[in-house]
Formats: structure tokens, sequence, C-alpha cells
């Protein structure tokens, strides 16, 4: 038995809400259960209820036993006096507030049907990835898409989290901010976070005023990166070393160290050397991109953004002095993907946001013109029934699985509410 349980129990009144009583015997009515806030102090606030004839209004809060109301120490804090009702699975000791009034007791377990009890230890019983993985298919189409509503829009939230750190750092410049993401985002998973490192050592406003030119903004880079550190007899290596070092001094640039990109486990493709040269033609190629990207209202705007390849040098090379067939690397439409779900849609989210302004449809919208991402969490949650037809759809399944099924609160998903109501 968990706490949640009773929380769930109380705020749907699934339990025989006639007859009740106190543990001392007293006549109980809700007249309102209260508002489950989850915050700090009584789990429901504002409760209406009758005892013995009497109105009460105040707050509820909710244990497994009575005992517990001391295990947390409530009775030294103030916040706790105005409890009305302590609703407990089971009653073991009679509980006071700080003023030793005492607080009438429902005892819950004596109104809860043997049903809903199954129900419960059905939905909680280990299964072999999530706990409602048999049930899944069972879940009508409206519950679900308004879920999945709920949990794409959560996820953006956490992503903002990120954005809100990058705009402090950067003394709110959302151009700096968008730069910071895409560098991370171009580094993928390996390289990612240290490809935001060097985005955050070079000033924007310098990566802007160079981006004029694509050899000063590819030196800058590379030069972050570590890549341009040793001597090597390729002509371009020692232009981008040349232009490095010149606009280190010009810009007054700090010496950076950090550690080496990482080439191993990736296909050549996704070299940090192409992935950066692609950045730097991201940038060459579209001026004022924060404000396009603001402003994009469809995907095939955004797919212009970026379609990019690299530098003529990096057409025909991998690394600096090694020479291999020439390929135009353009950046692909799954790449460009990633971005969409990864970049664009979390900044336009949170620009909105800042700016006091909806734009949900829109972003919902995108996201469902974009292809649904693979990998095991989305390829588990098909196996079961629960099929993704875009991106909006894996965002929001991936939201489901880390912050929901990984974290066992089938009590606080619709899913696993809409279960246990099931008859």
């Amino acid at each position: 038995m968990k706490e949640d349980f009773l929380h769930y129990l109380w705020k749907f009144k699934k339990f025989d809400t006639t007859n009740l009583k106190t543990s001392n015997d007293e006549d109980i009515t809700i007249v309102n259960a209260g508002q489950y806030l989850q915050m700090a102090g009584p789990d429901f606030f504002n409760a209406q209820i009758t005892i013995a004839n009497q109105k009460w209004a105040g707050n509820v809060e909710i244990h497994i036993k009575s005992s517990d109301w001391y295990i947390h120490h409530h009775e030294r804090d103030e916040a706790y006096d105005s409890v009305i009702l302590h609703v407990v699975w089971e009653h073991d000791t009679e509980v006071f507030r700080k003023n030793n009034t005492e607080i009438p007791v429902l005892e819950l377990k004596n109104y809860v049907s043997k049903e809903t009890l199954e129900k419960y230890q059905s939905l909680l019983t280990p299964k072999s990835w999530i706990y409602c993985e048999k049930q899944l298919e069972e879940i009508n189409e409206f519950t679900l898409n308004n879920w999945k509503e709920r949990l794409f829009f959560e996820r953006l939230e956490r992503k903002s989290i990120k954005i809100q750190e990058l705009l402090v750092q950067t003394n709110q410049d959302w151009e700096a901010v968008l730069f910071c993401l895409l560098a991370k985002n171009f580094g993928l998973n390996t390289n990612g976070e240290l490809f935001l490192k060097i985005a955050q050592s070079i000033p924007f406003s310098v990566f802007r005023k160079e981006s004029f030119e694509l050899e000063n903004i590819e030196a800058l880079l590379f030069g972050k990166a570590g890549l341009l550190n040793i001597e090597k007899e390729d002509t371009y290596y020692k232009n981008l070393h040349t232009r490095f070092n010149y606009l280190q001094h010009k810009f007054q640039l700090e010496q950076s160290v950090f550690e080496p990109v990482q080439f191993f486990k990736h296909r050549p493709d996704n070299f940090p050397t192409i992935r950066l040269s692609q950045l730097a033609n991201v940038y060459h190629s579209q001026h004022n991109l924060f404000s396009k990207v603001i402003n994009a209202n469809s995907i095939e705007s955004i797919y212009d953004f970026f379609r990019v390849s690299v530098s003529n040098y990096w057409q025909n090379h991998y690394q600096f002095d090694k020479e291999s067939p020439k390929k135009n690397k353009m950046l692909s439409k799954s790449f460009i993907d990633l971005i969409i779900i990864n970049t664009i849609i979390p900044i336009q989210f949170a620009y909105a946001k800042s700016q006091g302004k909806d734009i949900s449809e829109d972003l919902i919208r995108l996201m469902q013109n974009v292809a649904p991402e693979s990998n095991t969490i989305i390829q588990k949650f098909s196996s079961f029934g629960v099929k993704s037809k875009n991106a909006f759809d894996t965002q929001s399944l991936l939201q489901l699985k880390n912050e929901y099924c990984n974290k066992s609160k089938c009590l606080d998903c619709a899913i696993g509410i809409e279960l246990l109501k099931k008859s």
C-alpha cells in the first residue's frame, strides 16, 4: 500500500462514501474533497466536511497509518493546525494538533471495495517492462490523445529549464542561446556537451560578426575544439590555424582546455569535424537565424534553413591530412528532424512563453509533420499496441516512460487512473 493510492481514492472518492464514520463513531459527510496541490503542507487544501452535524472547512492529511503523523513531526508544524480530517488506511493511534486538540480520523480500509484493491494490486504487479503493458490497448483514444498532449508540453517544460539557464549565462541573448543549443545537438550524445562548451566559449557577437567569412567561423569552432593544436602539413589546416590565432588575439578570446572530441564509434558522417563544418555552414548561409526560426510556421521552411553541406575541403576529407572519396555530406532529413525536435520546437516554446503567447496548437502541428523517432522505448510501446505516427507521439511517449513508468507514478498517470476506473 502506498500513499499515492490513498490520494487517488480520496481525490476521486473511489470508496463507499455512505455511512462514513470517524474512529470515534461520528458521522462524516464529504462536501468537497479539497484541492490536491502536491506541495509542502497538507495533502488536500480547502476541503469541506461535515462531522457530527458540524460543518468544517480546512485541510485533509493522508497517511498509511495514523502514527505517521508523529513520524513526520506534524504535531510540531503550525501548517498542520488547519487539518480537519486525518485520512488513513490503518488507525493505530490518536493524533493531536500542536495545540493538543484531537483530529478526527477516517480509517479508509473499511470503505474500499475488494474489486478496487484488486485492480490496484494488478496494475502495480511487476511486468516485463511497465506495469500496464498488457492493458494499454484497452485505453480509449480520447483519453490517450489528451494525455499525450499534456505529456508533450511537460517534456517541453523540462527542456525549457536548460534554455532558462542559458539565458541567464548569456545575459538574455536569445540568439546566443540558439547557437548553444544547436551546437549541443550537432554534437549528438557523444560530443554534445563538449560542443556546448565550445559554443559558450565563443562570444556570439564575435561569431555573428565573423559568420560572413566561412573559414573564420570554422577556425573558431575547430580551434576551440582543440583540433588545431598540432603541426600539420595540410594547407587548409594551416590556414585555419593562422586564422584562429589571429581571431583569438583580435577578440582577446580566453584559452579553453576541453576534453578531446570523440571520433570513436561514430560513422564518418557523424565525425565531429563534419558536424562542426556543417554548423559553420548553417550560420554562414543563414544570417538572423534566430528570427527565422522563431517565425517559422512550416516544416518545409525549417528544412530550408538547414539544407547545408560541408565546406569544400570536407567534401573529400573526414579528418585533416587524410583524403577520402568526394561526398557532398548534406545534412540529412533525419538529422534535421532531430534538430527540430530538440532545438527548434523547445526554443519556439520558451520564447513564446517569455512573450506571454500561447502557440500550443502551432507546435503540435509542426511536430505532427515530423517523422516519428525510432528507439527501443518507442518500439516497445508499439509492440504493446501504442503506435507512433509522428514526433509528437514519440516525444509524448518518451515523457511517459521516463517520468511516469520508470518512477512508478501510475496514479499520477491518466492511463493508470483510467485502468483503475474501468469496471
